[in-house]
């Protein structure tokens, strides 16, 4: 087992938080997202979503051989990938649009992000819940990408359900 392939799981240690260290995790990460988004807005969060992927692919697969429960509750890497993804949607929106994005990314859509990953990564429908019972690494991380991809796509949907009804 690799110390930095520990670090990289636990998150510098956030996974062993109690109660329910993936909620601290994407607490975290939602509050990592914003920073990324304020320094470089949509590009620079794309860039860390992908980067935090790796780095977590890279750390399970070194540091679930050493452990006797597969997915342990500890290892919240995924959280963050998944959790950032989630967010990269609205920021995505927000970069297509022909105006500069906020400096800040609106409340409404990180809280959408944050709430509605928790959500699908708790009950795990579909796509998630399949890649969860695959197990191994790549059952950790994807099961938590695939609740990113739903989160971002419910919280654009949302977004433009809210719109419509706001300015109809």
């Amino acid at each position: 087992m690799s110390r930095a392939a520990r670090l990289v799981a636990t998150v510098g240690g956030i996974g062993r938080l109690r109660p329910a260290p993936g909620t601290w995790a994407s607490a975290a990460a939602i509050l990592a997202a914003l920073g990324l988004y304020a320094a470089g807005g949509f590009l620079l969060l794309a860039a860390a979503t992908v980067a935090v992927a790796a780095l977590g692919f890279w750390a399970c697969e070194r540091d679930l051989p050493t452990r006797e429960d597969q997915d342990p509750d500890e290892i919240v890497v995924d959280e963050i990938a998944g959790q950032w993804l989630a967010c990269c949607f609205p920021a995505a929106a927000f970069f297509a649009r022909d105006v500069p994005e906020p400096a800040l990314m609106p409340w409404p859509a990180w809280v959408a992000a944050f709430v509605l990953f928790r959500l699908f990564d708790v009950r795990k429908p579909w796509l998630a819940g399949r890649a969860d019972r695959a197990g191994g690494v790549r059952g950790v991380m994807m099961d938590d990408l695939w609740a990113g991809v739903f989160a971002g796509v419910a919280t654009i949907v949302l977004g433009v359900a809210y719109h419509l009804w706001l300015f109809a």
